[in-house]
């Protein structure tokens, strides 16, 4: 089966959706599946207000129909619902070709928190996007509930997995600080609520892995906080397996991939009771989940290490490829993309 994901979301950027794609993509080559992704790669890019160093595609109407053409897929998943995103969406409907699309970021709460737009709004605008999508994936049950009770329709299930390979506990890098060390991962932006943990009274030491917008600032308010900046690869998997507790802040992720990454390297997770910590650490003994994420933190280090491997080693993106697969069947029978001519000293994008 060839599959097209079109994703505003790509290298060279650092984030669950790119990591959830990537692996996506190398689990469904073992299942049979050929996946091409339609990224920006090729086209100009404008920051987006309030966060510049977030780029958004200046999409050709030309290009995107030679890419998809030129891909010929039995089935078109759209990730996101930036501007690749909906110049994909249009394509599909112009031409009356079923898509299928995926909720994986709460863009009417990052967008509220940046700008003072009412989440009513951007959920009528996301409404919008994927009820024209034969399906919208979503990764967690909290999660389709919240956004059925909102009048979305069609919702099908994707859950997240974790390379258990490249996360691992086995080499944790000597980290000379004082212990207990409380960590986290991800953007340094608002939306991640690092404020939270980094405003918490806790033992040790606290550290934060990442970049953005907010580095900055939080450096000059939480000096004794330690920010290493990104960290990708073994490195971050070293650092992640020193932590003694990951901590999880955010109020707005959909199911948060790097809490499974977490787990993977033997560090239990805290987190508030929110969609994504819900679903993943509910009752097991993995974490702790507290609107008073300072007991959560102190809990979680009662956690134990090897529950916490053991718990993501039954989570591949083996099984998560092959749902996302099996989803696919809602567009059957398969409407595929035959390709358009290439003109000579042209070559198909596989961006």
């Amino acid at each position: 089966m060839r599959i097209l994901i079109a994703t505003d979301a790509w290298h060279p950027q650092v984030n669950g959706v790119v990591r959830t794609l990537t692996s996506l993509s190398r689990a469904a080559a073992g299942l049979g599946a050929d996946i091409t992704f339609l990224t920006p790669e090729g086209f100009s890019s404008f920051g987006v207000p309030t966060y510049p160093g977030l780029r958004l595609a200046v999409t050709r109407a030309g290009e995107i129909a030679r890419r998809i053409e030129a891909a010929a897929p039995d089935a078109i998943h759209i990730a996101t619902e930036g501007t690749i995103g909906w110049a994909v969406r249009r394509y599909c409907l112009r031409h009356g070709l079923p898509f299928t699309t995926s909720y994986t970021t709460r863009f009417p709460e990052y967008v509220s928190v940046r700008t003072g737009i009412p989440d009513a709004v951007g959920y009528w605008v996301m409404r919008r996007f994927h009820d024209a999508a034969a399906m919208t994936m979503v990764a967690t049950n909290s999660l389709r509930q919240d956004l059925a009770s909102r009048g979305f329709k069609k919702l099908g299930f994707w859950t997240r997995g974790v390379d258990t390979q490249l996360f691992n506990p086995d080499a944790p890098v000597a980290l000379d600080l004082p212990r207990p060390v409380f960590m986290t991962v991800g953007r340094v932006a608002v939306e991640k609520n690092l404020e939270a943990f980094l405003s918490l009274d806790l033992p040790g030491s606290k550290v934060v892995i990442g970049n953005g917008p907010q580095k900055a600032e939080l450096e000059r308010r939480f000096p004794t906080a330690h920010f290493l900046g990104e960290k990708t690869g073994k490195d971050l998997t070293a650092h992640m397996a020193a932590a003694d507790v990951f901590v999880f802040p955010s109020l707005t992720d959909t199911f948060g991939v790097v809490q499974l990454e977490s787990l993977a390297c033997g560090t239990p997770v805290a987190a508030f009771p929110v969609t994504g910590p819900l679903d993943v650490i509910a009752d097991h003994p993995i974490g702790a989940i507290d609107w008073d994420l300072r007991a959560a933190c102190l809990k979680a280090l009662t956690m134990s290490r090897e529950t916490c491997r053991a718990f993501a080693l039954d989570r591949s993106w083996e099984n998560s490829a092959r749902q996302f697969i099996g989803n696919l069947a809602v567009l059957q029978p398969s409407r595929v993309v035959r390709p358009t001519p290439v003109l000579a000293g042209q070559s198909a994008v596989r961006g």
